[in-house]
């Protein structure tokens, strides 16, 4: 049994909680968060205890620990962790610079620890199925990817000042998936953006619409499109076409009862957000961490798969600001 101080009693926090206690193979076993009152709930909850940053990271029964506090906090933990010899699972981003996550990242590299950064749709059983049938060859040459990402609504414009904007904070999700599902490095992005949804997030310097392009050495191209507003439920799709035929993954719906009548059909709208569509890709995500804990497997996303998504990020936010393709 593998011991987790779990960092971030928040909405993601709670998540992971459930995951690790289901776990036959991990322990819920304290909460680190200076919201006393949110730990107090999950220590309540899963018969844990409540740890200082410093109690838990030199604790010797803490085997991992599992980072969904705030990202200005993350590359400290990460740190921290490294160097007292824990496994480490955290919740993407590592940090919002480039250069503080390379230093992080050489700084796990030297303490020679396993960390898997939280990119969970990787993890989801519907893309995971689509890769694995172009792996398979069941379209042959994969040709072009479209990949749709839209929340429901959008978040509130101060937002966008702490989330290092929506490349980072959102398309990175979709770029991180456009490299796992292709198998490559994309040579070149380039990216549009505009702010259609909320005057507020334009004002506050951010973008909520977008549509980015990256090509990839094979040829294949990659088209993302992104909205902060879909207006219809969580609204995310992909799309493989190959030289052989279409491999689709469409939407989880709330339900899968279809009305048919003389008007046509009417069917449920897709799940609410990310927290239901994706809970299948949470347990998924964190039996592998789990695999990791027992030597059975290295972090199949590392944090060199972290800082490539940033890079990419950083590089779509170059390329709109620039109107000019981006070579990588």
């Amino acid at each position: 049994m593998f011991n987790i101080a779990l960092f971030g009693a928040g909405r993601i926090g709670q998540v992971h909680a459930v995951n690790i206690n289901n776990h036959p193979e991990t322990n819920l076993y304290s909460v680190i968060d200076p919201y006393l009152e949110g730990a107090q709930k999950l220590v309540d909850s899963y018969q844990a205890k409540i740890q200082s940053v410093e109690e838990a990271m030199a604790d010797p029964n803490v085997h991992g620990v599992c980072i969904g506090s705030a990202t200005d906090t993350h590359a400290n933990l990460i740190e921290l962790a490294a160097i007292n010899g824990k496994a480490i699972f955290c919740e993407k981003p590592i940090d919002l610079e480039l250069s503080r996550v390379r230093d992080c990242l050489a700084v796990v590299e030297k303490h020679n620890v396993p960390m898997l950064v939280g990119f969970n749709r990787r993890y989801d059983p519907q893309f995971r199925q689509l890769k694995e049938q172009l792996g398979a060859g069941t379209i042959g040459k994969a040709e072009s990817l479209l990949i749709t990402s839209r929340d429901p609504s959008p978040p509130p414009a101060e937002y966008s000042q702490v989330s290092g904007g929506m490349f980072r904070d959102m398309t990175v999700h979709d770029l991180d998936m456009a490299r796992f599902i292709i198998g490559e490095d994309p040579v070149s992005i380039t990216a549009h953006g505009s702010c259609m949804v909320d005057p507020a997030i334009g004002e506050a310097g951010d973008i909520d619409t977008a549509v980015l392009v990256l090509q990839f050495p094979s040829g294949v191209m990659a088209t993302i499109v992104n909205s902060r507003r879909s207006g219809y439920g969580y609204d995310q799709r992909l799309e493989l076409h190959g030289e052989k035929g279409l491999l689709q993954a469409g939407n989880m719906k709330e339900n899968l009862v279809q009305h048919w009548g003389d008007v046509g059909c009417t069917s449920a709208k897709p799940q609410p957000f990310f927290l239901e569509r994706y809970q299948d890709a949470y347990i998924a995500e964190w039996q592998h961490f789990a695999d990791v804990l027992a030597g059975r497997c290295k972090p199949e996303c590392s944090g060199v798969d972290g800082e490539f998504a940033l890079v990419l990020a950083e590089a779509a936010l170059e390329s709109m600001k620039s109107g000019k393709t981006v070579i990588l």
